[in-house]
């Protein structure tokens, strides 16, 4: 029978991590527990689930820090056998009101009160533009690379570019993008399957005469959030070293593109 329980808490577990892998660090467009954020999960047999987690520093912004906690929380409570969640973040100058926070479901506004200059949505929407662009550059760049042409490319629906055939990498980055699009809606909403797939910020088709500039401006937006990833792991790595986690990988940033994908309008 232990057997049993033991083996139900570990896939409960699993399942615990898989959900937890959804939830994105919003300035850095990555995953909590790619990151390293994510310290320990624990599950007992009444499906009460704690979650631990920690950032790099030990006054990293409270917004951030309340958005992911409140993620988590929310995209653990989807599993249906799940009855109550708990997460605790730990070493950080506001730990105790983000905890208490989330604990009671109160919005950053409610937990933080005169204390917090406005709610989260519009810090949330920021970075979903920025996450949306860096997708973007990321996603034009690797298919103009790889030899399709940009003025077909910003031709295509989204319908098209969900059905475009592509290799491993390439399918990765589209599906990436994909998950982004929407933030970018239409006059009636989340963009429909027959309009355009590649738009500015501002939903307005592409220039494919101007696809080099543009494509350049939205590089330094990655540039800066690889940096700030970049630095974020180091200061994690630092101040934690393997403790409580797994090994944080410290990824380079890459400044330019190769000159076959600068070279091509």
């Amino acid at each position: 029978m232990n057997i049993m329980v033991d083996e139900r808490t570990a896939d409960r577990s699993a399942e615990v991590w898989a959900r937890l892998q959804s939830v994105i660090d919003p300035e850095l467009d990555e995953s909590v527990t790619e990151l390293g954020f994510v310290t320990a999960v624990e599950v007992d047999a009444d499906g009460e689930v704690r979650v631990g987690f920690r950032l790099p520093t030990y006054w990293c912004a409270a917004n951030f820090a309340f958005l992911m906690a409140d993620d988590m929380r929310l995209a653990v409570t989807a599993l249906p056998w799940v009855t109550k969640v708990t997460v605790g973040l730990g070493e950080h100058m506001y730990a105790d009101e983000i905890n208490r926070g989330i604990a009671a479901g109160l919005s950053f506004q409610d937990t933080f009160g005169d204390a917090a200059s406005d709610e989260l949505s519009e810090v949330r929407r920021t970075f979903l533009v920025k996450a949306f662009q860096r997708r973007q550059e990321a996603l034009l760049s690797y298919l103009i690379d790889h030899g399709h042409e940009a003025a077909a490319l910003l031709r295509l629906s989204v319908a098209e570019l969900a059905a475009l055939p592509a290799d491993a990498a390439s399918r990765r980055l589209i599906e990436r993008y994909l998950e982004r699009r929407p933030v970018i809606g239409s006059r009636a909403g989340a963009p429909g399957l027959d309009e355009l797939a590649f738009v500015d910020s501002e939903g307005a088709a592409l220039d494919a005469e101007r696809i080099t500039t543009h494509l350049r401006a939205l590089r330094r937006i990655g540039v800066n959030a690889e940096f700030n990833s970049a630095l974020c792991r180091g200061l994690l790595a630092e101040r934690y070293g393997s403790q409580g986690a797994p090994p944080v990988e410290i990824k380079p940033v890459h400044f330019v593109r190769s000159v076959s994908a600068q070279g091509r309008a």
